[in-house]
């Protein structure tokens, strides 16, 4: 039960905060009932003629606020508190921010409990995807200074077999996430694309994400600056326990995943954990997932001999775009240079976040 008296606790501490002054705001534009929610959905004033801005508080609902947004380029400042609801940002809510108002992620924490094999009330269940606590499907998304989290846990459900339990599902090209904790067991982070032939970009700066199983996968050409992973403990006796990374990118992509300037620890014994192993989904067997990690510090909890696994014996992972490029710590030595692919100076000099990005470049702000 440790996530959700984790979460709990930080609420009971941060409740009256929400009821704080609101902080920069922006034209009081007509936006009908949806506005009408008194101090916990609210908008700015008047007087300042270009700012779109809505503030939810403590007891009011960020969704809410995703529903009243009208077009582009509005903010949503969420205010200190834990949000206990699911987030769902459709493709036409293009270039939204939505911030924490507090400069610590830890304030305000948007978090919700359900797994791919949770029942759905209409029948079924929610699959992987609709197990998100947020998802987005909008161009030019900002989320920055707050936490996303699913709090499910395996040991609450013995009976799931679906137990894949995602905390924000990613899609949409120009997804930008600055100082964000992602929290969750496995499938913590999907990191998606909009469609199969869709080459969307992410940007992941200063975040920090945990959790078990491939708790970093997806499509997505996602670029992780200054992030730091963070392998859990998990009650099993078998070991690997987890891959940090699980990437399924489309064959024609040429580029997935590139994990730079960050760090990987770990809450687990030394060499419980694999950095990744690749994700040939199904639904699209083409798949030719690539991984870099480069210029990262790699914590003992990762398998230095073996760092890679397969999930299916037949897509090996010798055979996918997995490579590193001057890492360092315990978790990096290279004792058996076959089972740790390394990029030459000159190939590592392409795998940059410019390079992965194109003319996007959200690391040249803040």
């Amino acid at each position: 039960m440790r996530r959700r008296t984790l979460l709990t606790g930080i609420a009971g501490g941060l409740v009256a905060v929400g009821t704080t002054p609101a902080l920069a705001q922006g034209p009081a534009l007509a936006q009908g009932p949806a506005l009408a929610q008194g101090p916990a959905l609210a908008q700015g004033h008047a007087h300042a003629p270009t700012r779109r801005v809505l503030h939810v508080r403590s007891g009011g609902s960020v969704q809410a606020a995703v529903d009243a947004v009208d077009g582009s380029g509005w903010t949503i400042v969420v205010h200190p508190g834990t949000y206990r609801e699911v987030i769902n940002i459709p493709a036409d809510k293009g270039e939204l921010t939505l911030r924490g108002a507090s400069c610590d992620p830890r304030a305000t924490v948007i978090v919700f409990d359900r797994a791919n094999g949770t029942p759905r009330p209409d029948g079924g269940t929610y699959g992987t995807a609709g197990s998100a606590t947020f998802t987005s499907a909008a161009p030019g998304l900002t989320v920055r200074d707050l936490t996303l989290a699913n709090d499910w846990l395996r040991a609450d459900h013995p009976d799931y077999t679906g137990t894949q339990a995602v905390a924000a599902y990613v899609t949409g090209d120009r997804s930008h996430f600055e100082s964000v904790r992602f929290l969750a067991h496995q499938d913590t982070l999907f990191a998606d694309t909009t469609a199969l032939d869709a080459f969307d970009r992410q940007y992941y700066r200063h975040c920090y994400i945990e959790g078990d199983v491939d708790f970093v996968f997806g499509r997505a050409r996602a670029v992780f600056d200054s992030c730091h992973f963070r392998t859990l403990q998990r009650d099993v006796s078998f070991t690997p326990k987890g891959m940090v990374f699980a990437p399924a990118t489309a064959r024609a992509n040429p580029y997935g995943f590139l994990a730079l300037h960050g760090r990987i620890t770990s809450g687990a014994e030394d060499a419980a954990y694999k950095i990744a192993r690749p994700w040939v989904p199904s639904y699209e067997t083409t798949a030719w997932p690539s991984l870099v990690v480069r210029d990262t510090w790699i914590g003992p909890g990762i398998d230095a001999v073996t760092p890679y696994t397969n999930m299916r014996e037949t897509y090996p992972w010798q055979t996918m775009r997995f490579r590193e490029h001057a890492n360092s710590g315990p978790g990096a030595v290279i004792s058996v240079p076959e089972n740790r692919p390394q990029l030459t100076a000159a190939e590592a000099g392409v795998h940059t976040r410019r390079t992965y990005l194109g003319d996007w470049r959200p690391y040249g702000h803040r």
